[in-house]
């Protein structure tokens, strides 16, 4: 309340600017109307958003939806007060979820909650939440910002993306044509994506730790760890109207022990061979700060394969082909084998 006696009292009082929000939406226009395809109905601003697919491209549509945030990868952005790259990774975590599943993300929305609104810091991360929305060919139709004060430390926010995506129904990607002697190829990670962060913390920031200023590379090691997380969405895309893609699985919270056997037929396991990959330095790295086992590096970190694909043997030199002409990086790293029992590994490291 306020100190003066009958004075008037107004939400800004309370630790809520209404103009600021209005501030960012002026921001940010021009960043999410870049995002836009011709489905788009709806101008920002509206209650809710609208968008007209062309269902007369589809037989028999389904649409397929994900949700995520960025984690505590988030903190390092507020320790370093680098905001440009969480949108992306914001994006990433929901539309390559999409993606694995076979299904072209359609629209994206996002929820961006914090304690004191400054304007501009919101819209250097919509406006990287844009940048994702573009990379994976997506439009950003809406979103929510939230004013709550005192309930986010001064400085911090946090995210949450929505992201809605279509397959035809016949075509959605659920691994269950997989079979023994099929081949499994892994795309290259740009890091530790989105995942692991509370470890990573740990281990810079703790009293032994290095520091995000440590010098790494050719830059610091708080910038290498806030390399957004690689969007696999559009080369993706492509390479099934290319070859028959039988699996595909986003390395995530769990990494490979977890991930992996989500799409796997009970009648079969799969071989991974270490070394058949390049591993981004910076595992290496974090694996000797805290000592840790590989079993537990490869259940908490992508290790440098952000997704992985199955395809035939027939087809791995065109899936290949297809992915390096397309800028990405992949290699063949392991076999579908038959799994004689259910207490068998489902996934084995050799």
């Amino acid at each position: 309340m306020s100190s003066e006696p009958n004075k008037p009292v107004t939400y800004k009082d309370s630790g809520v600017d209404i103009d600021a929000g209005n501030q960012v939406v002026s921001l940010i226009r021009a960043a999410v109307a870049s995002t836009h395809r011709p489905e788009v109905a709806s101008d920002l601003g509206g209650f809710g958003a609208i968008f007209h697919p062309n269902w007369q491209k589809y037989r028999d549509p389904v649409l397929v939806s994900s949700t995520d945030g960025v984690g505590t990868k988030l903190k390092l952005a507020f320790l370093t007060g680098r905001l440009e790259t969480v949108g992306i990774d914001l994006v990433a975590m929901s539309v390559n979820d999409l993606i694995v599943q076979g299904a072209e993300p359609l629209f994206f929305l996002d929820y961006f909650a914090t304690g004191r609104l400054k304007p501009q810091d919101a819209a250097t991360v919509i406006q990287g939440i844009a940048a994702g929305c573009r990379q994976a060919g997506c439009a950003l139709i809406g979103g929510e910002t939230a004013e709550m004060p005192g309930f986010y430390p001064d400085g911090e926010f946090d995210l949450a993306g929505f992201a809605v995506g279509i397959a035809e129904k016949d075509q959605i990607i659920d691994g269950r044509h997989i079979q023994p002697g099929d081949a499994v190829i892994g795309l290259a990670s740009s890091g530790p994506h989105s995942n692991g962060y509370s470890l990573i913390r740990k281990l810079v920031l703790g009293p032994d730790g290095p520091g995000l200023n440590a010098p790494f590379a050719d830059t610091t090691l708080g910038e290498a760890l806030l390399t957004p997380t690689r969007i696999y969405v559009k080369p993706l895309l492509q390479l099934m109207q290319q070859v028959t893609v039988k699996g595909l699985v986003h390395i995530t919270g769990g990494g490979f022990w977890e991930n992996i056997p989500r799409i796997l037929p009970a009648q079969c396991s799969v071989t991974i061979h270490k070394g058949s990959w390049q591993q981004p330095a910076i595992f290496a790295l974090l694996q000797a700060l805290g000592h840790i086992p590989e079993h537990e590096m490869l259940r908490t970190f992508n290790c440098g394969l952000g997704m992985v694909l199955v395809v035939a043997q027939t087809e791995v030199e065109q899936t290949l082909q297809h992915l390096h002409q397309a800028g990405e990086q992949a290699w063949l790293v392991g076999q579908v084998h038959a799994r004689l029992s259910t207490e068998d590994a489902a996934v084995t490291v050799v």
